[in-house]
Parts: C-alpha cells; structure tokens; sequence
C-alpha cells in the first residue's frame, strides 16, 4: 500500500469516528441502538475496513459496546455512571492542583481562546442551544486539558466529558434545559485558572458535581415516581353490590304430641288341651 493510501485510510477512519460521536452526541443514535459494520460502510459508501476500526475506536472510548454476534450498539449510562463520572472528574481535578507546579502548565497564549469558548459555551446554555453548547463546551475542556502535563489524565478527562453528554443529550432533548441542570461555570473556572487561584478552582469544580449529583437525585426520583404503581382512581372502582335484605325463616309450627298409648293387658294363660284318648286296643 502507498504511503498515500496508508494516510487516506487513516484519515478516513478518524472521519466515521467523529461523525458517528458525533451522531451519538446529537441523540439521533440513541441509547441502544444497534448497528453493524456493513451498514455503516454502506450508509457512508466506504469499505468495511475503516469502518471496523472506527468502531473499535468508539467502543475504547466508552460510547460503544459490541458484540461479536450482534454488531455495535451504543452505550446506554446509568444514572449511577453518571454520578461516577462527575465524581472522578472533581477528583482528577481536585489532585491536579494539589500540586500544580508539577502537574499543570497553563499557556497564558491559550487563555484567550478558552474564554471564547466559555463564554459561547454559556450563551448556547442559556439560549437553550443543546447543540452548539455540546460543541463548544467539548473544546472548552480539551483545550483546558492541554493545560495538563500527563496527557493520560488529560484524555482521560475528555472521555469522561463525552460519555456524560452521551447520557446527558437524549434526557436534556426530552426534559429541556433549565438552570437547575445545566452548569454555567466555565468563566469563573478559566479565571481562576489564569489566577492560580486554587480555591476558586475546587470551589467552580464543587458547584459543577453538585449541579450534577441535583440533576442526578431528581432523574432517579423521577424514575421512582415511574415505576410506583399509581393510585386507585376512585371513578374508576366499581361498586360492590349491596346484599339484599335475607328475611328471616318462619319459625316452625308446634307439632302436639302424640296421645299417649294405653297399655295393652296381657293375653290370659290358655290350658293346654288334654291329650287324646290312645286308640282302642
């Protein structure tokens, strides 16, 4: 193969990977839904190849799951991966300004851009833009993740990113967006970044895991309300008939009693009658 074609492959894998999160994140492949690789090879007019390993690359990043027998199918989060994604990314956070000398650099350069997208980020919330806010909230972190010395953790941070957008898109697009669910700290965390500002950094990171773990509570009481079987509506209860009056049985009428029997006498004693004379002789 030429090297051209090594590259073009290469592109083209990476191509069908951010175009199916992308799919995935705009909610129109919704939690579990199913695929296989000849479909997506056809509905995108590529070979198999590339396809394959675009899946493969989503499902390492924890948006898929497959199955050798029935294809791909896109992960469905609970409300408990949920909150164990918001907790993990306070305390990466957390632990890398315990230390931040040796763990983050922050590019003065770069600040300016990652304001940009804060602010955008913020807008499209407000605006109740779903779509635009994903994007820009998305390079909001991966450019603040560029900050990061270890570029394991930095990875790491945005996987945990887009796999909570990937629980999130499809419940927002359902329930609408409101100021109880969304988190508009993205200005406040890159000010206090660009000020070293520890405090303020766990403090914006606190206000993000407790709009989670609300939005978190109220999805599961919500679900709880669900699943409880509802009342009995009172119109819709039938009527147990009233049991008729049973009257009471007559009482028997007295029967007399029976005469009493005189007694009988007893029959007198008969003599036996005497034997007849023998015959002449």
């Amino acid at each position: 193969m030429s090297p051209s074609g090594g590259v073009t492959r290469n592109t083209l894998r990476q191509q069908i990977a951010d175009a199916l999160r992308d799919e995935v994140l705009a909610g129109r492949l919704p939690p579990g839904r199913e695929f296989t690789v000849k479909q997506i090879a056809e509905q995108y007019g590529v070979s198999a190849t590339p396809v394959r390993e675009a899946l493969f690359d989503l499902s390492a990043q924890g948006l898929l799951a497959s199955d050798q027998h029935r294809g791909f199918q896109v992960r469905e989060f609970t409300v408990a991966d949920y909150r164990a994604m918001a907790e993990a990314r306070v305390l990466v956070v957390e632990g890398l300004f315990r230390n931040p000398a040796e763990r983050v650099a922050v590019r003065p350069e770069a600040l300016a851009s990652i304001r940009r997208r804060a602010a955008e980020a913020v807008r499209a919330a407000k605006g109740g833009d779903l779509d635009v806010l994903i994007g820009y909230d998305l390079r909001f972190w991966r450019e603040l993740g560029q900050f990061v010395l270890n570029p394991y953790v930095a990875d790491f941070l945005t996987r945990l990113r887009v796999q909570a957008w990937v629980f999130a898109v499809h419940r927002l697009r359902r329930d609408g967006m409101d100021e109880d669910v969304l988190w508009f700290g993205h200005e406040d965390l890159v000010e206090a970044i660009s000020r070293s500002d520890h405090e303020r950094v766990h403090a914006a990171m606190h206000s993000y895991y407790a709009h989670a773990l609300a939005w978190a509570d109220r999805l599961e009481a919500r679900a709880a309300e669900v699943d409880a079987p509802a009342p009995p509506n009172p119109s819709e209860v039938p009527e147990v008939p009233e049991v008729p009056n049973v009257p009471e049985a007559a009482e028997a009428p007295n029967v007399p009693e029976a005469p009493n029997v005189p007694n009988v006498p007893e029959a007198p004693n008969v003599p036996e009658a005497p034997e007849a004379p023998g015959p002449c002789a």
